[in-house]
Order: C-alpha cells, then sequence, then structure tokens
C-alpha cells in the first residue's frame, strides 16, 4: 500500500533502557518525605504499570487519600529525586543491546514514526531518556500522567502524533514494542500490533503464552526488526 506509515510505540523500561533502579529510589524518597511513611513501595509491583497505578496502590496501603494537589506534588518531589538518582551507576542500568542501531535505521526510514507508550510520567520519561540520549529520536507519545488504565493509552498516542500533522496509519501499522504481558495486552485492546522482547523480567516462554505478533529476546538485530515490518506491511497491502 503506497505511503503506508508504521507508528512504532515503544515502552522505555527494560525496553529502552534499564536505569538501575532509579525509579524505585526516586518514587521511595518521595513518598517518604510527602507523607513520612519509609520503603512505601516495598512489595507493589512496577513493570508494565503506570506511574500513577503504583502510587495509587501504595498510598491505598497506607491510608492515605490522594487528591489532585497531592498528586502534582508526588509527581514533581519524584522528577526532582529522579534527576539525582539517575545518576548513580550500577548493575542494571544501561541502553538495551541493539536499541541504539535500531533506533539510528528507525529514523532514516520515511514510512516511519517513532513514539513512546509508557507509565511513566511524561516529565519522568524524559528525564530516564535524556540522560542516555535517547529522547531525541521520539515525536510524543503517551505517558503515565494520562490516568491509571494503560490500556487507554494507544488511542492517546495516535491522536497527538496526528495532531502533528503526521501522514494516516493503518490500523494494523500500529506497533506497541515493550517487555512484559500488560504491553501486549496495551497494543490488543487497541487492536495494534504486538512485538514483546525478553529483556525485562518476563522470560521469551511468558511473553509468548500472551500471543504477541512476534517474541524478540532483544533489539540487537535490527534487520530482523525491519524484516518484520516490511511483512506486515506487505500483509495490509494484500487485503
Amino acid at each position: 500500500m503506497a505511503g503506508m506509515v508504521h507508528i512504532l510505540l515503544f515502552d522505555i523500561d527494560g525496553t529502552l533502557v534499564l536505569t538501575g533502579g532509579a525509579g524505585g529510589r526516586a518514587m521511595t524518597r518521595a513518598f517518604e518525605d510527602l507523607f513520612q511513611i519509609a520503603d512505601a513501595f516495598r512489595g507493589i509491583p512496577m513493570p508494565g504499570r503506570t506511574d500513577l497505578v503504583i502510587l495509587t496502590d501504595a498510598a491505598a496501603r497506607a491510608g492515605i487519600a490522594l487528591d489532585p494537589p497531592r498528586l502534582t506534588h508526588f509527581r514533581e518531589r519524584y522528577c526532582t529525586y529522579l534527576s539525582d538518582e539517575i545518576l548513580i551507576g550500577g548493575p542494571r542500568k544501561g541502553v538495551m543491546p541493539g536499541v541504539r542501531p535500531l533506533l539510528d535505521a528507525l529514523q532514516h526510514r520515511g514510512d516511519v514514526i517513532l513514539a513512546l507508550l509508557t507509565g511513566n510520567y511524561e516529565s519522568a520519561a524524559r528525564i530516564k531518556l535524556e540522560h542516555f540520549d535517547l529522547w531525541r529520536h521520539f515525536t510524543g507519545g503517551a505517558y503515565g500522567d494520562e490516568g491509571p488504565d494503560r490500556n487507554a493509552l494507544v488511542p492517546v498516542a495516535l491522536r497527538r502524533i496526528a495532531a502533528l500533522n503526521a501522514p494516516p496509519a493503518e490500523p494494523a501499522s500500529v506497533v506497541v514494542i515493550g517487555d512484559t504481558p500488560l504491553d501486549i495486552a496495551c497494543a490488543r485492546s487497541a487492536g495494534a500490533r504486538a512485538i514483546a522482547v525478553a529483556t525485562g523480567s518476563h522470560s521469551v516462554d511468558e511473553r509468548a503464552a500472551c500471543q504477541p505478533d512476534a517474541v524478540l529476546p532483544d533489539l540487537a538485530d535490527t534487520t530482523a526488526f525491519l524484516r518484520l515490518l516490511d511483512e506486515w506491511a506487505g500483509d495490509v497491502a494484500l487485503k
């Protein structure tokens, strides 16, 4: 189909980068500052979930009501601490295998729009990706600021991209790339394709059980990734 555009919606944590626990440490510090409760996120699952849901779970367990001012104060305090914590080195921190060459290759294609779909607050997403010099690759997206339901984020991302006068995209050309079953569920809820990568806390088999359109061990094989896009473009053209 002539003029077909792929909209690629990338998750951040465990897909593009690992921050060495910077996000969790910053959240913990912010919560203790505001509510005088230490280690508030212990035992609360984080991968694949929005920052708002993670915060809501911690607050509910502590019996704290979250009104709009508290939500704003937490986000601001969290991002202040994240800017510090992201500078700390250590294991499990860095850009995931193949991400830089893949993003470079994708940016040279005229049929691709790179955007984000992440549970991170937008300001937190920017802090993380600017630290690794990746933010510049992306044209907007949808973030955890939008609300607790990650499954609602694909339409938000597409509306924002359309507002930038991007070429129209076929539904089957929207692809969510992530490392958790929740990323796959998010794609499925919007009728988008899903590429699962086994670079986070879930195995290849766990991701395959969620029936994504493709499962990759990581993003190191740029040729294989581009081949998938070309195959899917051919599928749409035949319909």
